[in-house]
């Protein structure tokens, strides 16, 4: 994924790219449904994949993502250059996109799914982090 940080005071106002990853960690009871094919599981893995997938990285994979306010965000050619282009109502550091990603994968989970934690690796050393507060009784 590319993008560019509107009027920041550093090499990142440029275009550019990174190899992103994301880990997302979930919490859950393992099914213990005496014959069901997941027994044992919390969720079945290429079930959250699968999620992960719909929600984020077929949006975001290969994309260039800009600020819709930005002086690039306003050139509609550019999805003729880019190919993928995202505009997004915010600045898109690694932090914003967390966020952006975060509430995408929380609206996709099942009720019985919790979110534990999502990091985000812009490069090998550099990541934003999510650790959820929750309790599964409701408070």
């Amino acid at each position: 994924m590319a993008h560019a940080l509107m009027d920041y005071d550093g090499p990142c106002k440029n275009i550019h790219g990174h190899s992103y990853r994301l880990d997302v960690t979930v919490a859950g009871y393992p099914i213990v449904e005496a014959g069901n094919p997941k027994l044992g599981m919390v969720i079945d893995f290429g079930q959250l994949k699968s999620i992960v997938n719909e929600a984020v990285l077929n949006i975001f994979d290969h994309s260039t993502v800009l600020n819709e306010l930005s002086a690039l965000g306003n050139q509609l050619d550019l999805n003729l250059v880019f190919g993928n282009l995202l505009l997004v109502p915010y600045q898109p550091t690694c932090e914003n996109l967390l966020l952006d990603m975060r509430e995408r994968i929380l609206t996709s989970l099942p009720d019985n799914i919790f979110l534990v934690s999502t990091r985000l690796h812009e490069t090998a050393t550099a990541f934003s982090e999510i650790i959820e507060k929750f309790s599964d009784n409701g408070n």
